[in-house]
């Protein structure tokens, strides 16, 4: 590939954020400056018995809109749960969204208005090549975001990921069109969040950030052949940079104080912020080998409960499958640009390394697992060594994340990563 053939161009797009303790109590006046006259308001059920949604549904019927409210939300959900909220949204026939609560329910919520908006089936629209790949035709009706924990990011991404468990794998459906309207993300609604779901979600924060940072640069991809084929993750370029780096520095500063207690504000706010952050980062340079590995760990066996999390659903959490390969995956990469893999760990931890030191990095993530009780490795999720041929197969079916890798892994290689994660310590 010539010089000429290179990409020169990188896209850098964000949701407008409001953001700061009682910014939700703006919902209505938010609601009404979109012109929504009719909102399916997707509501976490979790969310709605702990008293945090009824402040802001109070706000957005103050606003006037009729609201048809829908709380029938699975955690990390799958193609029944969805396709239910979807035959929802279309009988509501609104023109205009709003989603209260995790990254599955704002997930639930973009699903939902793609369908309802442009039509056809889930698998349609699921990235290939699990799926149809379809483009949305033209913008979807506006969505209202409302986070209520510290870390999906959801509010600032172009992604909704489902579970598929028939296949045996988690992926998801992407496109800018996806991306919420407006988010309003205030700290004040995580205080009921247990501090399992806080720390889940803190590190798919952490990974997102630095799988976006450790992307390849942008201008090391093909030229597509047409705007319209340009892909949302391009790779690493200056702006995603400075938002994935903070929130780098943002998880190693706050996570642990925030999975303590809901009163910490300050802490669950900086990790909401640094999700928000991440998102539009990951948003225009991608994530890449954890992500991949994590969509068949998460999908093809479902055993593992952590005590902490609420609810009887028996699932790996997204931020839990993303974060047990993630050191060998950075192990891995380490080769491909050693300065920014010993920035990230800098970022994290606040120290220096040696620029020979492949282990920082590693290193760094592993005492924040620890730190915050995540799983030790896949062995503590319910797999072996015999797993290991069919989660490299799901991983390796995720190429439109792989493609951004610093260093492009092949099967043999996504195995080694996967056997040194049974176990990070």
């Amino acid at each position: 590939m010539t010089l000429a053939d290179h990409e020169t161009i990188f896209t850098i797009e964000a949701t407008p954020v409001k953001f700061g303790p009682g910014a939700a109590r703006e919902a209505g006046w938010e609601l009404a400056r979109l012109g929504v006259r009719r909102a399916f308001v997707v509501v976490d059920p979790h969310v709605r018995s702990c008293g945090v949604a009824d402040p802001v549904l109070e706000s957005l019927r103050a606003s006037g809109a009729d609201l048809m409210e829908w709380d029938d939300v699975e955690t990390e959900p799958g193609l029944d749960a969805l396709n239910r909220a979807v035959r929802a949204a279309r009988e509501a026939n609104a023109d205009g969204f709003v989603a209260l609560g995790g990254g599955s329910a704002i997930d639930t919520a973009k699903v939902a208005n793609l369908l309802a908006t442009h039509g056809g089936e889930i698998m349609d629209y699921v990235n290939p090549p699990v799926g149809g790949g379809r483009k949305p035709p033209g913008p979807l009706r506006p969505l209202l975001a409302i986070p209520t924990t510290s870390g999906s990011g959801s509010e600032a991404t172009t992604v909704a990921i489902l579970d598929l468990p028939h296949l045996g794998i988690k992926t998801g459906i992407s496109h800018r069109a996806l991306r919420p309207t407006q988010a309003l993300v205030d700290p004040e609604l995580t205080r009921t969040a247990p501090g399992a779901v806080v720390a889940a979600a803190g590190l798919d924060v952490v990974c997102h950030a630095a799988e976006s940072f450790l992307s390849r640069p942008y201008t090391s991809r093909p030229r597509p052949a047409s705007a319209d084929e340009r892909p949302p993750y391009q790779g690493s370029n200056p702006v995603a940079d400075l938002w994935s780096a903070q929130a780098i520095r943002y998880g190693g500063e706050y996570l642990r104080r925030a999975v303590e207690g809901g009163d910490d504000v300050e802490a669950r706010g900086f990790m909401m912020l640094g999700a928000t952050m991440a998102g539009v980062g990951f948003g225009s340079a991608g994530v890449h080998i954890p992500h991949a590995c994590a969509y068949p760990l998460a999908g093809r066996r479902h055993v593992y409960r952590h005590p902490g999390y609420p609810g009887e659903k028996v699932f790996v959490p997204h931020g839990f499958s993303v974060i047990v390969t993630a050191p060998a995956a950075f192990r891995f990469t380490f080769d491909a640009a050693p300065a920014r893999h010993l920035q990230a760990a800098s970022f994290l931890t606040g120290e220096e390394y040696d620029p020979d030191d492949r282990e920082a990095l590693p290193r760094a993530l592993t005492a924040l697992m620890r730190d915050v009780g995540a799983p030790s490795g896949i062995r503590e999720l319910g797999y072996d060594e015999a797993d290991i041929p069919a989660l490299v197969d799901g991983a390796m079916k995720q190429q439109r994340l792989l493609a951004v890798a610093p260093k492009m892994p092949s099967a043999d290689d996504l195995a080694r990563i996967f056997l040194e994660s049974l176990r990070n310590w």
